[in-house]
């Protein structure tokens, strides 16, 4: 009678959509539907379970039915398996391009504190143990606190964040930390901004720019305390890019990004197109008569592409990047301050619990208010998932979105530029003794950023860059 009730009691507890799981089971249904009768497949994709997941089929037992299971078949050491059997050229192609090597971020940071040496890609990044010197110290910051967006990991676990591994981190959809579909599509936009989020050109596109990390900076303020924050943390709501405004998602510009290394199109490959020129090297595009139109690829709808006319494009277009006239607002994070902490009191980050990393958020929330043990001071591996001792812990000096950083580059062209590398790392050891204090690296940290802002030029569009052209 006890084990009865011990039954009875347990399905009042499953959640309502465990019983429409249930029911979607087909009768006498065996192997894997069996248990995962849920799940979907859309019709390029009907194929049995096996193909992709390995594991054994024809068994009834769980344990039986998982040997040899591939339970992430998309992730970069599988996928070669999986995705290229059928994909080989997508496959071969995605390897090489940025969204999986990240070689330009990891060259830029690592060349900035001392490297000499290129490297192919993250994963080539070295482990430290213990991370001392400024390059090692760069190199554990890789790793552990900004590869949380990279293919080999599952995102973070905040609600809007988490995506697949490999090629399933674009093409499948997730949402709160699980898969909603094994319908594999286009990526839209929420799949790009679960990467490019945080200051960045996905946050840029939509208007979003963040708050700072201290509670008094965050809103809106409410009776039952902050709101969601999806992407770790609250965010302003700015103007969006005028291309989102139109309809426009990252993919209708950026079409092959996720298998190719070099951007696909520039500003001027659409609107400085003239009539009887071939059209851009976008599928989405077409001459249509004596103007040129970008068909979108989330709903259809049809774009006409606006030609330059204002005399300013012949005048400037040759030295004067397009987003300098044209952008209307970038996020400016300076100086970012990175403390590699050995110490496990962190009673002087309870106003800064909120870092825009779940992995530290939940670390420090746990330590300063939990009443169950302390958890020690370590970090996982973003690439490897191994723990190691230390925790990165962030700040700004200010993060600012107002003004316009306009700077002459390198090759004579004025243009947008950001602080991205204005980095100081820190080193603290676990008796609280600084190691490392306020490491700087090669120069102000200053680079050419191009926001995805844009929207009209303005009248006074010459204030922002007359002082830097030649007399």
């Amino acid at each position: 009678m006890n084990r009865l009730f011990a039954l009875l009691f347990a399905l009042l507890l499953l959640p309502a959509d465990a019983f429409a799981a249930a029911a979607a089971v087909p009768a006498g249904a065996s192997g894997c539907v069996a248990c995962h009768g849920e799940i979907r497949l859309d019709a390029a994709h009907d194929l049995a379970c096996t193909t992709c997941h390995a594991g054994q089929g024809g068994e009834q037992e769980q344990q039986a039915a998982h040997a040899g299971l591939i339970a992430r078949p998309a992730h970069p050491d599988s996928m070669d398996r999986a995705c290229g059997s059928c994909h080989r050229e997508q496959v071969e192609r995605a390897k090489g391009a940025g969204h999986f090597t990240l070689a330009n971020k990891v060259n830029a940071v690592r060349a900035h504190f001392g490297a000499s040496m290129r490297l192919a890609g993250a994963t080539a990044i070295p482990v430290a143990d213990p991370a001392s010197s400024p390059q090692a110290l760069a190199d554990d910051l890789l790793r552990r606190r900004c590869l949380r967006c990279h293919v080999y990991t599952p995102g973070d676990y905040y609600s809007a964040v988490s995506h697949g591994t490999g090629c399933a981190a674009c093409h499948l959809a997730f949402a709160n930390g699980k898969l909603q579909a094994h319908t594999f599509t286009r990526p839209a936009d929420n799949r790009c901004l679960s990467c490019h989020y945080g200051n960045y050109v996905g946050s840029d596109y939509h208007g979003r720019s963040e708050h700072d990390y201290h509670w008094e900076y965050r809103t809106p303020y409410a009776p039952t305390g902050y709101g969601p924050r999806p992407y770790g943390i609250e965010y302003r709501d700015l103007a969006p890019d005028i291309h989102q405004q139109r309809g426009l998602v990252c993919i209708d510009c950026h079409q092959d990004i996720g298998h190719s290394a070099k951007p696909s199109v520039r500003c001027a490959s659409c609107h400085d197109w003239r009539p009887g020129q071939p059209a851009p090297p976008l599928q989405s595009l077409k001459a249509d008569g004596g103007r040129l139109v970008l068909t979108s690829r989330a709903d259809g709808r049809v774009h006409p592409v606006p030609p330059l006319q204002h005399p300013a494009h012949r005048e400037y277009g040759r030295t004067v990047a397009c987003q300098v006239c044209h952008a209307q607002w970038a996020s400016n994070d300076s100086t970012t301050h990175l403390l590699l902490t050995h110490t496990e009191d962190f009673d002087a980050w309870e106003e800064l619990t909120v870092q825009g990393s779940s992995e530290v958020e939940s670390l420090l929330s746990h330590n300063l208010y939990s009443e169950d043990p302390e958890r020690p001071a370590a970090m996982r591996d973003g690439l490897t998932g191994e723990l190691r001792p230390g925790v990165w812990l962030q700040g700004f000096t200010q993060r600012r979105f107002e003004q316009l950083l306009i700077r002459r580059d390198t090759d004579g062209v004025i243009r947008v530029f950001r602080p991205i590398l204005d980095l100081r790392l820190s080193l603290v050891d676990g008796d609280d003794n600084p190691l490392v204090d306020n490491q700087t690296g090669a120069d102000n940290g200053l680079r050419p950023y191009t926001p995805h802002t844009t929207g009209p030029a303005g009248l006074f569009f010459r204030d922002r860059f007359q002082h830097l052209l030649e007399r």
